[in-house]
């Protein structure tokens, strides 16, 4: 199907028509921006469908006064289910796919029909979040951008599919029954659906041109839920059950061996711990406080809980240190806490003062961390503990570079704590996940074996007869 679309001071030229499909659950907020931007598309749409799956607050009423498609799918039963009930009502040849946090530009729609009038072949399309996300806060902008460098620093031969901002032929979607909708939460049903087209050797392409921004606020408890239950265990278990580990995207080689590294750092330091008890953590706690001063002080982050975790994180650095006669830790932990909120309060209207500051503050940190790493024990165990440190950060050093190009040198120091403890629980997601695949798959096979078995067959009826 085709049709004719009249664009400002050009001929009439034809593209394909191009559904647009949202689904929705208590995202009222989100969707009113949403669809603010997508109505400013320089490229005129076929039709947008919002799936309301199942809310309770007034999306349904947001989606219908901007004028779309508002379908009703019960629920709520899961993103999975309402994009596959949308896409089987809509008439366009392509269907895109997009989240309701998420923001086009005025030019992605027609990046995404660009494409597959280039690409007659070309079966699906992923896109990327741009690199100046919705949400101001650390935890936001720290997880969006590290998906925005992922994706803008994959192959272009995509091994996957996204439904936050993904492109496919409508005809194609319906031949792989969408969406697995055994998915009743968001997961991986786009992951996983992507993994059925890479097998029968459908053509997708991740391309970097179509970009959209993300609007949702993550939390760290959020994260760390998506991240492990949503994500990491599933798509373990889908790893498997393909038999597929594509060196692309969050799975790639520098992050496997990243992972690997980060579970020798906790071993050598829980060695060292272990044998020299508050010396060591004394000072390793304080760099750690001291790296993470971005996320605690930064303009956003003054809840009434992250003020409570400070003080009562400042509190043990203070015990642990009085404890082991280690005082002069304390104050150049303190100091640089108060430096950094004096600068965003202070120096981050005037550029000068912002350039000056962040150089002073620049010179401070680095003197600081460097004393405070002097007064860790001098050994050999304590020297692989810092080798293997500074081996994940060189490993990392593009995205590290990259959030310090995006948001500052002392955003990405405060990223790495964080970074590090997303490669720990990937390590424990896949843990999990190949733990519960090998038990599942050893479970039925069991079952298979005895059902099987005439004689355990005999003995199950005559049990059911007496």
């Amino acid at each position: 199907m085709w049709r004719d679309v009249e664009l400002l001071g050009s001929d009439s030229v034809s593209h394909p028509s191009i559904s647009v499909i949202i689904p929705a659950y208590n995202a009222a907020p989100y969707l009113r921006v949403s669809l603010n931007h997508l109505a400013q598309s320089s490229m005129p749409y076929l039709e947008c469908i919002v799936a309301d799956d199942g809310s309770t607050d007034e999306t349904a009423e947001v989606a219908k006064s901007a004028g779309v498609n508002v379908i009703s799918v019960g629920g709520p039963s899961g993103p999975a289910h309402a994009r596959n009930a949308a896409a089987r009502i809509a008439k366009g040849d392509i269907l895109f796919f997009l989240d309701a946090d998420v923001c086009v530009h005025p030019d992605t729609i027609s990046r995404v029909l660009d494409a597959f009038e280039a690409d007659p072949a070309l079966d699906a399309l992923i896109g990327s979040y741009d690199d100046s996300p919705g949400s101001e806060d650390f935890i936001s902008q720290y997880k969006n951008l590290m998906h925005c460098f992922v994706h803008q620093h994959a192959r272009r031969e995509a091994c996957t599919f996204w439904s936050g901002c993904g492109a496919i032929r409508r005809d194609l979607f319906l031949e792989h029954a969408g969406f697995d909708e055994s998915y009743g939460r968001p997961a991986i049903e786009d992951i996983e659906l992507g993994y059925r087209l890479h097998m029968a050797k459908r053509h997708v392409i991740l391309d970097k041109n179509v970009v959209v921004k993300h609007l949702k606020r993550w939390t760290f408890w959020g994260l760390l839920k998506s991240d492990i239950l949503d994500r990491g265990i599933p798509w373990t278990e889908l790893i498997l059950r393909d038999r597929s580990m594509p060196n692309d995207l969050n799975i790639e080689l520098s992050q496997r061996v990243s992972v690997a590294l980060a579970f020798l750092l906790i071993g050598f330091a829980g060695v060292a711990a272990a044998y020299w008890r508050g010396h060591f953590l004394t000072p390793l706690f304080a760099v750690v406080l001291f790296l993470l001063a971005r996320y605690f002080v930064g303009p956003e982050s003054h809840s009434k809980s992250t003020l409570i975790f400070l003080s009562a994180a400042i509190a043990g650095l203070v015990c642990l240190a009085w404890t082991h006669r280690m005082k002069g830790i304390v104050p150049p932990v303190l100091l640089g806490y108060l430096l950094l909120f004096l600068r965003h309060r202070y120096a981050y209207s005037n550029e000068k003062a912002r350039r000056w500051t962040g150089f002073l503050l620049g010179v401070y940190t680095f003197s600081a961390l460097v004393y405070m790493v002097s007064h860790l024990p001098s050994h050999m165990l304590v020297f692989a503990v810092f080798l293997i440190a500074v081996a994940i950060v060189f490993v990392n050093t593009n995205f590290y570079l990259f959030l310090a190009a995006k948001q500052g040198r002392v955003f990405a120091l405060a990223a790495v704590p964080f970074h590090l403890l997303y490669h720990v629980y990937n390590g424990i997601s896949f843990t999990v996940g190949l733990t519960h695949y090998v038990w599942t798959h050893l479970t039925v096979r069991v079952k298979h074996v005895f059902c099987s078995d005439p004689k355990h067959q005999q003995g199950l009826t005559a049990k059911q007869r007496d």
